[in-house]
C-alpha cells in the first residue's frame, strides 16, 4: 500500500503528466454528461421499457453498452463513437485492398495521414447520417416519440443534433488524444462500457446473495479476476523472432576492425488482431435470427426452426458457430495485418536477416509460418472469450454482469487500461521516479523490439 501511496504521489508531483489526466477526466465528465441529456421530444421511459424485452447481447444492446447507456435513454450522445469506429475500420479495410489508401496510410508519412483522417471525419459525418436516421425510425417505432411534436421538426431537428453529438464525441476523443493521457477515443468507449458496471455488479451481488449465498459471489468475482489476468497474458504475449544486422567495419586507426552486428527482434503478437475478429463475428451472428424471424413471420410451428437459435445468445448452436467465426476471422484479419513478404523486404533493405534463415523467400516462409502458429492459440483464447458470458450466464450469473465475464468488453477494457497505465509508466520513468510495476512486461514494452509497421 505504501509503494501505491508514493507511486500516487509521484504522478501528483509531474505537473505535466497531473495536468494531462485532470484535462481527461474532465473530458470524460462532460461526455458522460451527454449521454444523460435527451433529444427533444423523446420519451425515453419508453425506450428503456422497450429496451427492458430485448436480450442483453443483441446488437443495440451491443451498442447501448459502448453507449454507456446512452441509446437505451435516446441521448443526444445515443450513437456515441460507434459512427467514428465504423469510418475507422472501412478506411483500414481500404487500406488492405485500394491502392490509394495504401500508399497514403504507408508511403505519404504524415500528410498521408492528415488525408486519411480528414477522409475518416467525412465518413464519420455520412455514416451518422444513415444511422441516426434509422435510429429516430427505431424511436418512432418503439413509440417513444412525442405526438405534440411535428414528426418532420422532429426528425429534421434530431438527425442535426445526433450528428453534431457524435461529431463532438469524436472531437473530445482527439482532445484527449492530443492534450490528455492515452487513446481518446478507447478512452470514450471505455468509459461507456464501465458506465454499466456498477448496476449490473449491485444487481448480481443482490441477486446471489438472495438464492445462492456469499461465497458464490465471491468465486464469480474470483473467476473474473483469472479471466482478467489470462486475458492481459493474451493480449501482452508475444512471440519474438531473433534478427541480426550484418556485420560492419568501424575504425580507421585500428586497422578496420571487424565488429559484429547488432541484435534486435521482430515481435509477433499472439493477438494481432485484437478485438476486430470479435466485432466481425457478432455482425454476422445478428443475421442469421433476424432470417428466421422473417421466414417463420406468424407461424408458430415454424418458431422452432433452426434459424431462430440464434435469437438466443446461449444457445449451443449460436456459440459454435460464434466460436468457429471468431477463429476464422483471427486468422484472415492477422494475415491482412501481418505481410511476411512485407517484412522479409524490409529484413533485406536494413541489411539484417534472422539467423540460420537465407533472406528473401525462406525469411518469408519462415515469418508466415511463426505466424500461422503463433496465431492459433491466440484465436482459441478469442473465440473461448467470445462465447465465456453465455456460459458463465448458464452457471445464473446475470446477463448484464455475464458481458464482463468476456467478449467486446473485457477486451477493450483491458487494453485500454494497458494503453492507459503505459503512458503513465513512461512519464514516470522519463522523470527518474520508480514505474508502476518493478517487473512483467508493462515496462518499457512500448519501445520494444523493431516496430517494421511503422516504419515502412
Amino acid at each position: 500500500m505504501k509503494k501505491l501511496i508514493d507511486t500516487l504521489k509521484n504522478i501528483w508531483k509531474i505537473e505535466e503528466l497531473r495536468n494531462r489526466i485532470l484535462f481527461t477526466l474532465g473530458i470524460l465528465l462532460v461526455y458522460r454528461f451527454g449521454s444523460f441529456v435527451v433529444l427533444p421530444g423523446v420519451d425515453y421511459n419508453a425506450l428503456e421499457a422497450a429496451a427492458a424485452t430485448r436480450g442483453a447481447n443483441d446488437i443495440l444492446g451491443l451498442i447501448n453498452t459502448f453507449s454507456g447507456g446512452a441509446f437505451n435513454k435516446g441521448s443526444i450522445f445515443a450513437l456515441g463513437i460507434m459512427p467514428y469506429i465504423t469510418a475507422s475500420i472501412i478506411i483500414q479495410l481500404l487500406g488492405f485492398a485500394v491502392p490509394y489508401f495504401q500508399r497514403l496510410q504507408q508511403k505519404e508519412g504524415e500528410s498521408g495521414r492528415k488525408k486519411i483522417t480528414q477522409i475518416t471525419r467525412l465518413l464519420t459525418v455520412a455514416i451518422t447520417l444513415v444511422q441516426g436516421s434509422g435510429y429516430l425510425a427505431f424511436i418512432n417505432q418503439q413509440g417513444a416519440m412525442s405526438p405534440a411534436i411535428n414528426p418532420t421538426i422532429f426528425w429534421f431537428g434530431n438527425i442535426i443534433i445526433l450528428s453534431t453529438g457524435t461529431v463532438f464525441a469524436m472531437w473530445l476523443g482527439e482532445k484527449i488524444t492530443d492534450r490528455g493521457i492515452g487513446n481518446g477515443i478507447s478512452l470514450l468507449i471505455m468509459i461507456g462500457i464501465i458506465a454499466t458496471l456498477p448496476g449490473s455488479f449491485v444487481a448480481e451481488l443482490q441477486n446471489t446473495l438472495a438464492n445462492a449465498g456469499p461465497l458464490v459471489f465471491l468465486v464469480e468475482i474470483a473467476v473474473l479476476f483469472f479471466v482478467c489476468l489470462v486475458t492481459i497474458l493474451i493480449v501482452q504475449g508475444v512471440r519474438r523472432i531473433p534478427i541480426q544486422f550484418a556485420k560492419r567495419m568501424v575504425g580507421r586507426t585500428t586497422g578496420n576492425i571487424p565488429q559484429s552486428g547488432a541484435r534486435d527482434y521482430i515481435p509477433l503478437k499472439v493477438n494481432a488482431a485484437g478485438v476486430m475478429p470479435i466485432i466481425f463475428a457478432q455482425a454476422i451472428m445478428f443475421l442469421p435470427g433476424q432470417i428466421g424471424t422473417w421466414l417463420a413471420g406468424n407461424d408458430p410451428d415454424a418458431q422452432s426452426g433452426f434459424l431462430m437459435n440464434f435469437l438466443d445468445w446461449k444457445s449451443v448452436p449460436y456459440n459454435v458457430i460464434f466460436f468457429l467465426l471468431v477463429v476464422v476471422f483471427t486468422y484472415v484479419y492477422t494475415a491482412l495485418l501481418v505481410n511476411p513478404q512485407q517484412y522479409a523486404d524490409f529484413l533485406k533493405r536494413q541489411n539484417s536477416f534472422i539467423p540460420g534463415i537465407k533472406p528473401g523467400k525462406q525469411t518469408q516462409d519462415y515469418i508466415d509460418t511463426l505466424t500461422t502458429r503463433v496465431t492459433l492459440p491466440g484465436s482459441i483464447f478469442l473465440g473461448f472469450i467470445s462465447i465465456l458470458p453465455a456460459i458463465v450466464a448458464i452457471f445464473g450469473v446475470n446477463d448484464g454482469f455475464a458481458l464482463f465475464f468476456g467478449g467486446t468488453s473485457l477486451l477493450i477494457l483491458v487494453g485500454v487500461v494497458i494503453d492507459t497505465l503505459q503512458q503513465i509508466e513512461s512519464y514516470l520513468l522519463m522523470r527518474k521516479y520508480d514505474g508502476l510495476v518493478k517487473s512483467g512486461k508493462l515496462k518499457g514494452r512500448s519501445g520494444s523490439g523493431m516496430q517494421i509497421g511503422a516504419s515502412m
